[in-house]
């Protein structure tokens, strides 16, 4: 059986200004990205379905902060920041946010379904937890070829009530894969809460049914998700198996651009935000612990903000793919 764990708080944290200033900046970038996101969906240059990952910033900042280089991860449809976090260029993922040449995958792919190989993101997917056994496959090629990498597969809470996801441990477990199930829980998968969905008092103690190890983080604390992180990569890299995380957060938007989230009242919204938001709190650890005064932690901010506008012009600017892509990347010329 696996071990029972519950949440924990980080403890005071010993982390330097750098480390810090490098969470502030990177969970800023998205922040400001899916802002401009939204934006551009508003004034009809993004199609289709867009889910704005405000809010959850400090998940995949903090679990990036325990990759190394050549880690893998894979996610579902709310992926902007997991491609951000893991170094993929703005210009990029807003191109293709906006159907443009310039984009990840040519334009084709849109918000839900960009690669990049150079940067080891297998995707989001717009199936749900559809790339939940895909990551266990990914763990399966890296124990096949005696590597020690580790894949990250993110999905959230309604994702987790699939039942993909439960061969996905049973495989993964039996072969000890390294692989680490990130449970993304924002508490409300497209609109219904937990507490109506699910009977179980939490989504990583399923895992013991396997005996897969887990524990239970606090999402809003970048710290927190890092240790965890650290923790759950050592494990997986020592061969023991799979890791479960289940990662308790919150997002800010609806669950999609069109979802008005009339399922929550605005004042919880409010509350979570002005009491645990997790960008805010890393700018208070910055300007108590004097590692950055106020107007420092303002041209950062102008500096993103150049960045995220030179990326939207980057994407207004580039052309819409020619129709002979129709007819591109249908079939693979090499292995992955």
């Amino acid at each position: 059986m696996a071990a029972r764990k519950t949440t924990k708080k980080a403890a005071k944290p010993n982390v330097s200004k750098d480390e810090l200033l490098h969470y502030y900046r990177e969970m800023l970038m998205i922040r400001r990205f899916e802002e401009k996101a939204g934006q551009l969906y508003g004034m009809g240059l993004i199609g289709g379905f867009c889910h704005l990952y405000i809010g959850q910033e400090a998940v995949v900042v903090g679990l990036e902060a325990a990759a190394s280089e050549g880690d893998k991860r894979v996610t579902s449809y709310r992926d902007h920041g997991h491609m951000l976090a893991c170094g993929m260029d703005p210009k990029g993922v807003m191109a293709e946010l906006t159907g443009r040449e310039g984009g990840y995958s040519k334009g084709k792919g849109g918000s839900m379904h960009m690669f990049s190989k150079e940067a080891h993101f297998y995707g989001g997917h717009g199936i749900v937890a559809a790339q939940v056994p895909i990551g266990a496959g990914l763990a399966f090629s890296d124990k096949y070829k005696g590597n020690d990498r580790v894949t990250f597969t993110y999905f959230g809470d309604g994702a987790a009530n699939q039942g993909q996801v439960y061969e996905a441990y049973n495989m993964a477990e039996l072969w000890d894969l390294p692989v680490i199930f990130v449970i993304e829980n924002n508490q409300y998968a497209m609109g219904t809460s937990t507490k109506r969905s699910t009977k179980s008092p939490s989504y990583w103690e399923r895992g013991a049914a396997y005996g897969i190890e887990g524990e239970e983080v606090d999402g809003m604390n970048v710290l927190a998700v890092k240790e965890a992180g650290e923790k759950a990569v050592a494990y997986c890299r020592a061969g023991k198996g799979p890791y479960i995380l289940e990662v308790k957060t919150y997002r800010y938007r609806g669950h999609s651009m069109s979802d008005p989230a009339k399922y929550r009242t605005r004042e919880e919204v409010q509350k979570m935000r002005s009491e645990r938001d997790p960008i805010e709190a890393v700018r208070d650890l910055l300007l108590t612990g004097k590692h950055a005064s106020d107007a420092d932690l303002k041209a950062i901010d102008k500096e993103i903000k150049d960045i995220v506008n030179e990326a939207a012009e980057f994407a207004k600017e580039s052309p819409e793919p020619n129709v002979s892509e129709l007819w591109t990347d249908i079939y693979a010329s090499e292995a992955v």
